[in-house]
């Protein structure tokens, strides 16, 4: 599906002056119904003020009143930029309905106001084809909000079935150097209400997949989900930082436990067996969490006689479970959320890496700045002598139990660096209270997880629990090369009940990865 590139070609088109004022670009259809986005041209003899207008029709839907769903702004096709307006109003109209959190305070959809300039610099800094996968994100996902919520459900299931699944990766940012581009200029508030939107549409396709939608028409859908996990993830680099971002949907992420040992965990949809209403209804609520990480490194290239170190220190790693719901008065769906605000994910460990790419030959001599954690334990023993007062059979007999006692302080986290290969390895890991052992791999205790998280639910990793960070050393010959530098990220989320009484709990997983610039040349 390339819709983008249809319509940069309108102007160009050779019959276009004589065309009969309408041009379609099917969607997606079956034989008798059909989404399709049309372009009208305004009645008017003036070849210079002539603008065309474009809408979403969905035909042969028995309980709609009209089959026109969307309408645009007019577009001048004699400015200097014909389709910039249909680009931002398309964005600027995602941004509303982007999903609130719960606990938002600072990023106010409604507030936020998409600037043209940095949406411009990367239509021109960029060929249609390449913009192709931008203007597919945000038309889908603004499909998304008209089909599903703003028009019958007949046209939902037929936007999820016919549309949202075969053009599903439209949703997501791996290996699409464009997007990450764009998503970097528009600046991060617009950032996280573009990723927070498409993830709801992602999370709302994934739950019909997984109870077929039947009061919707949709057959039941048995494939397995993508191999690589749905979702946005990208490094950049700027003002001496590395960052790596990842935007992931709770039911993107492989499970990896659970209290049920019969479900398939091979990345397939894990179908609700029969349970209660209440626990079905919690994993309803839970699919709409999504997680949010960012890792940033702070490096540093510096110039040797016979070598290059290049370093790099942990910043701080964010991680944050949000929430997605809808708006105010979009009526059930916020009564389930209000009953189970409670209930949530929570990171159980995360482990990042940062390295040269695999098979460099030019760089040699990691070092890491941690030892590895050896805490000291105090162990108090007590011996007891056992003996007789006295001779004879009915001499006092002294008895005695011999007591060994251990004390040590225990850290609800445990992190470390170790390294794989040329590359450096930050892990942390959460373990439970009661019974010692990783809480990712362990059933729920009665004591719980008390002050480990931030009060929204998520963690903070700074740079004062990782160490001097890493060092590597690059033969002085790459002086004045690019080298290419590798991050990669893998979380675990785990929900234990809080508040409600129920034996459901699971750990969740995702991992990604990507790369970033590191020049080898001198400053001044």
């Amino acid at each position: 599906m390339d819709p983008w590139s249809w319509i940069c070609e309108l102007p160009e088109s050779h019959d276009f002056e004589e065309f009969d004022t309408r041009a379609v670009f099917q969607l997606g259809g079956d034989l008798t119904r059909s989404i399709q986005l049309r372009v009208e041209r305004a009645s008017t003899s003036d070849l210079e003020s002539l603008s065309l207008t474009f809408k979403v029709v969905a035909e042969g839907f028995s309980h709609l009143k009209s089959s026109t769903i969307w309408v645009s702004n007019t577009c001048t096709l004699s400015s200097e930029k014909p389709f910039l307006p249909l680009v931002l109003q398309l964005l600027q109209e995602l941004i509303s309905y982007s999903p609130t959190t719960g606990e938002s305070t600072c990023t106010k959809s409604e507030l936020l106001e998409i600037k043209p300039g940095p949406v411009n610099w990367v239509m021109d800094s960029h060929s249609p084809e390449s913009f192709s996968s931008v203007f597919n994100l945000i038309l889908v996902t603004r499909l998304f909000w008209l089909c599903v919520f703003d028009a019958p459900s007949e046209v939902g299931s037929f936007f999820f079935q016919h549309l949202l699944a075969p053009h599903v990766k439209s949703l997501t940012c791996q290996h699409a150097p464009v997007l990450r581009t764009f998503l970097v200029s528009v600046g991060v508030d617009a950032e996280l209400c573009i990723v927070r939107a498409a993830s709801y549409a992602l999370s709302k396709w994934m739950i019909s997949k997984e109870v077929g939608l039947g009061n919707l028409g949709l057959k039941q859908i048995t494939s397995p989900l993508p191999h690589q996990s749905l979702g946005f993830s990208y490094a950049t680099e700027a003002h001496g930082l590395w960052s790596l971002k990842g935007y992931f949907p709770i039911l993107s992420m492989n499970v990896t436990n659970n209290n049920s040992s019969s479900e398939n965990h091979n990345n397939k949809i894990i179908k609700f067996p029969i349970v209660e209403p209440k626990e079905a209804v919690l994993r309803y609520a839970l699919s709409h969490q999504h997680a949010e990480v960012i890792a940033q490194f702070e490096y540093s290239v510096t110039f040797h006689e016979n070598y290059i170190k290049v370093n790099a220190r942990v910043d701080n790693i964010r991680i944050h479970v949000s929430k997605l719901g809808l708006h105010k008065g979009r009526g059930m769906e916020n009564q389930i959320a209000d009953c189970y605000s409670e209930e949530k994910y929570f990171p159980s460990r995360v482990q990042v890496y940062v390295g040269p790419e695999i098979g460099s030959s030019h760089v040699s001599g990691l070092s890491l700045g941690r030892s590895t954690k050896n805490e000291e334990r105090e162990i108090e023993v007590m011996r007891v002598l056992k003996g007789n007062f006295g001779k004879g059979k009915v001499a006092p007999r002294v008895k005695a139990r011999a007591r060994i006692s251990t004390r040590g302080k225990i850290r609800d986290w445990r992190i470390e660096q170790e390294s794989e290969g040329n590359a450096a390895v930050f892990d942390a890991v959460l373990y439970d209270r009661e019974s010692g052992q990783e809480v990712m791999a362990v059933k729920p205790n009665q004591e719980g997880l008390k002050n480990v998280f931030t009060k929204s639910g998520g963690m903070v990793f700074g740079r004062d629990e990782y160490g001097d960070g890493a060092g590597w050393r690059v033969g002085r010959e790459m002086e004045g090369s690019v080298l290419k530098w590798r991050m990669g990220g893998k979380i675990w989320l785990t929900y234990w009940p809080n508040k409600l009484c129920t034996s459901f709990y699971e750990t969740r997983c995702v991992e990604w990865c990507d790369e970033v610039d590191l020049p080898l040349v001198p400053t001044s």
